[in-house]
């Protein structure tokens, strides 16, 4: 995900967040990928901008809370560096629950595409780095690869999906949606 250089008065993303992968992957973002500075956790995105410059309501929020509950929890790991356009990033596998609930959010809220429907495709991907300089590209991926031998594949496992959102001027947890159905008592 990439927070626009212009200024938007409000914005919000919808995100499985990784704390497994701030070990290896936090100092790097943080250099590289211009929503880590910004407040950004490492996280796979589902959905940005969501419903763009519009707050999220209370009807929303409980169409989002019925709509993550018919998934499972998710169990993945992040496998191999891979590059994109002005992205590395490190590859969920296997992607297809992520693609579901792409999809899901999609069809619930076609009017929000992913990435405001700049991709025809999109690829679920945690960012270490985005830049129109490949030559800084390449650096990220050197630079990467020595510190992360011995530590791929990261896994992971997700129980909720995250409501994220900029309105202080930096990305900050608003609301969490749990994935699967809410437990008894």
């Amino acid at each position: 995900m990439t927070t626009p250089r212009t200024a938007v008065s409000y914005q919000s993303a919808l995100v499985i967040l990784v704390p497994e992968a701030e070990a290896v992957v936090g100092r790097l973002r943080q250099r590289y990928d211009p929503s880590a500075a910004v407040g950004m956790p490492a996280h796979i995105t589902l959905n940005y901008p969501f419903l763009s410059g519009e707050p999220v309501n209370a009807a929303t929020i409980d169409q989002l809370r019925a709509l993550f509950s018919r998934f499972p929890p998710l169990r993945f790991s992040l496998v191999e560096v891979r590059q994109f356009f002005d992205t590395v990033y490190l590859a969920p596998h296997p992607d297809a629950p992520f693609m579901g609930l792409i999809q899901a959010v999609v069809a619930q809220y076609p009017q929000s595409p992913p990435y405001g429907g700049l991709f025809a495709e999109v690829v679920p991907h945690l960012s270490l780095a985005q830049s129109e300089n490949t030559a800084e590209l390449e650096l990220v991926l050197r630079e990467f690869a020595p510190g992360s031998e011995g530590r791929l594949p990261i896994n992971g496992f997700a129980r909720e999906v995250w409501l994220m959102d900029n309105q202080k001027g930096r990305w900050e947890k608003r609301l969490a949606f749990r994935l699967g159905p809410p437990t008894p008592g």
